[in-house]
C-alpha cells in the first residue's frame, strides 16, 4: 500500500526547468506538471506505507538545488 500526496514546489527564479529535470531523473514521481500561480511545479507522489511522509519527502526531494519552498497535500479516500 502507498500514500498519495500532491506537492507544490516553488523554485528560485530561472531554475524551474532544471528542478523538473532533476526530479524526473530521480524517478520518484507519478506525475509532474508546470503550473501557474504561487508555485511553479505540481507533483503527484506515492509514498510507501511504511515510510515517514515528512522524512521521505525531505530525503528524496527537498535536497534538489533550486527548490525554494514546498506545500504538501495529503490525500485520504479516492472517489
Amino acid at each position: 500500500m502507498t500514500t498519495c500526496v500532491f506537492i507544490q514546489i516553488r523554485c528560485k527564479p530561472g531554475t524551474t526547468y532544471k528542478v523538473a529535470e532533476d526530479i524526473a531523473l530521480r524517478e520518484i514521481h507519478s506525475e509532474l506538471y508546470s503550473t501557474s500561480g504561487d508555485y511553479d511545479l505540481l507533483m503527484k507522489l506515492y509514498i510507501p506505507q511504511t515510510a515517514d511522509v515528512g522524512k521521505y519527502i525531505n530525503d528524496q526531494l527537498l535536497d534538489i538545488p533550486g527548490i525554494e519552498r514546498s506545500l504538501t497535500t495529503m490525500t485520504f479516500k479516492v472517489f
